[in-house]
């Protein structure tokens, strides 16, 4: 393989890796994506490359697109709620607010609900703002037929994207006092910070023991958390770390990561509550993992 190649590959990496992470939720199918992406760009004659960055995003959508389908069928036989896998990122994402926003648990969760191509458009337009073309290449469409994509997925996505951008001071302010009043067992504290509609989610993947179905309602959640934080030990240890371009809080026992609770906050209120239990997935939480757009 040329040095250029490998320079090629290695100066856009951290954008692949963003591109199939957002695509996918699962930073260790994003990996192997990018393993594959590997591999067939050494098979590429960088005389007919035109545009490398371009070409290198469209061989990771094609094969993002390819584990999508197969993470579909995985995620059919999940033990419980699937949740994305989350990432200790750097304080330098949370001031790209758009970035923040797309990689955050709240708009993984949302684009989850579109179809694998619905959700490549979406990604390679809204967030990496790549030409029609380009995208109509990378997905195998037309590029009118990637507009009326991308305008459904748009629409789609709208409808149920978080209410406006939360900074991370925000975030953490609210992460906070979520904290102080489940620790003190401040059920009307807490009751204040839910909104009436909050949904908790709980992702142990079958591994460790989590919410077999979501939960939601005020009352319930507060309760829910005020009665399991009490019952979590002397060997459980807190602290607030940037996941997903967003504070979030880490629950760790005996030193060791036990959950990452991520939260969705709309309008001051929190609306919803995102337990990852499921130990596999915390691979991606003792490193920073570089994000790029």
């Amino acid at each position: 393989m040329t040095t250029a190649a490998t320079d090629a590959f290695v100066t856009h990496r951290n954008l692949l890796f963003t591109v199939a992470y957002e695509m996918l939720g699962s930073a260790a199918d994003a990996e192997d994506v990018l393993q594959e992406t590997w591999l067939k760009w050494t098979g590429v004659d960088l005389e007919t490359v035109i545009d490398q960055r371009a070409y290198l995003v469209r061989i990771t959508t094609r094969q993002a697109l390819g584990r999508l389908r197969t993470l579909g069928r995985r995620k059919e036989s999940y033990v419980g709620p699937w949740l994305p896998e989350p990432l200790l990122t750097a304080p330098d994402v949370a001031e790209d607010v758009e970035l923040a926003e797309s990689v955050s648990m709240a708009m993984l969760l949302v684009m989850e609900t579109l179809t694998p191509t619905e959700r490549a458009v979406f990604v390679l337009r809204e967030v990496f703002d790549l030409p029609y073309d380009e995208i109509a290449e990378a997905v195998d469409k037309t590029p009118a037929a990637v507009r009326q994509i991308a305008h459904r997925a748009r629409s789609h996505v709208a409808a149920r994207r978080p209410r406006g951008a939360v900074s991370a001071a925000e975030s953490r302010e609210v992460l906070d006092a979520f904290q102080r009043a489940v620790e003190t067992g401040d059920l009307q504290t807490l009751l204040d910070l839910l909104a009436p509609d909050v949904v908790a989610l709980g992702d142990g993947g079958g591994i460790r023991s989590a919410l077999p179905q979501p939960i939601t309602g005020a009352n319930k959640v507060a309760r829910l958390f005020t009665k399991g934080w009490s019952t979590l030990g002397p060997d459980v240890s807190f602290e607030t770390s940037m996941v997903n371009g967003h504070p979030a809080l880490l629950i760790r026992r005996l030193g060791e990561i036990d959950t990452v609770l991520a939260l969705r906050i709309d309008d001051g209120l929190i609306t919803g509550l995102y337990s990852v239990r499921n130990p596999e997935k915390h691979t991606h939480m003792e490193q920073v993992t570089e994000l790029s757009r």
